[in-house]
């Protein structure tokens, strides 16, 4: 099969002009013009022909097509209308492709791995994510019952450290540990602003979420944990003991039973949050459940 790859200045220019298209802000639309970057996201992504690739904003195919020449099939979700004639002439070639207009964060994804993945071997999901949408769409995933083994992601830099950063550093945060409580995060390698066109503010990263071997902690109860992890955030320069006092109130009883919580975990109530390791703040979710705390009952 030999036609010249979409990931080119030339090309981009000329499918853009053919259709009459440019990139769209509002939707953080830059398209890459470096093939390298884009098979060295298929190799980040371990992609082969017993994956099933799941890929958000195809654009006007570029990744699509370095992905369909590995995988054994992908599913591509594109939201902007404008797109999808494009991507049936780009991607004429492949007849392991199939374009989903809609947006991701809409779909039903129990139905749609009914539908779609129940035979998968191996589902990736692969994507560009436009800035201003990383978060939801990762989260989206994540909190889905989807039996995902790994997401490779193109993101702003900064984001990308944020989801792989480790306790005690400045990027650490409750996305941090949102992310890696599910998954294991590394940064797989960075990519330049020069590589896009438009050209974007600020650089990207591909990063590498890989599933879990197993759960580093057995968390009895998540959404407690998760508030935890948000409330511990809230302030970064005060206590934790501040946090969680502005999370769960000031009652004497409630700051009695927070106070036995966190001494049943070994946690130290003046240590900021940002020290806290995943394990750590599974333990004190778990001593907070066992005191009978949450925030529905104790928030004054």
């Amino acid at each position: 099969m030999t036609h010249k790859d979409i990931a080119t200045p030339n090309r981009t220019k000329e499918i853009l002009r053919t259709y009459g298209l440019s990139a769209k802000k509002s939707l953080g639309q830059n398209f890459i013009i470096d093939t390298n970057i884009l098979r060295n996201i298929v190799e980040a992504g371990e992609v082969s022909d017993r994956t099933t690739v799941i890929e958000v904003g195809p654009g006007i195919g570029a990744l699509t097509e370095q992905l369909a020449k590995q995988a054994g099939n992908v599913i591509a979700f594109e939201i902007d209308d404008r797109l999808l004639p494009v991507l049936a002439d780009t991607l004429s070639p492949y007849d392991n492709i199939e374009i989903i207009h809609e947006d991701i964060l809409n779909v039903d994804l129990e139905a749609f791995y009914a539908s779609h993945l129940k035979d998968a071997k191996e589902i990736v999901v692969v994507a560009n994510l436009p800035y201003y949408i990383t978060t939801p769409i990762i989260i989206r995933f994540l909190e889905s019952q989807l039996p995902i083994d790994r997401m490779v992601l193109m993101m702003q830099k900064e984001v990308a450290s944020r989801l792989s950063a480790q306790p005690s550093t400045k990027a650490y945060g409750s996305l941090s540990i949102a992310v890696q409580y599910y998954m294991d995060a590394e940064v797989a390698f960075t990519v330049p602003k020069t590589v896009f066109m438009p050209q974007p503010n600020v650089d990207s990263a591909i990063i590498r979420l890989s599933r879990k071997a197993t759960m580093g902690i057995d968390v009895k109860d998540e959404e407690l944990f998760f508030t935890l992890t948000r409330a511990a955030f809230v302030q970064r320069r005060k206590t934790l003991w501040n946090n969680l006092q502005v999370a769960f109130g000031k009652k004497q009883t409630v700051k009695e039973k927070m106070s036995e919580a966190l001494t049943s975990a070994g946690i130290d109530p003046k240590r900021r949050g940002e020290t806290l390791s995943i394990e750590e703040f599974g333990r004190m979710s778990n001593a907070f459940s066992a005191a009978g705390l949450s925030r529905k009952d104790t928030a004054v």
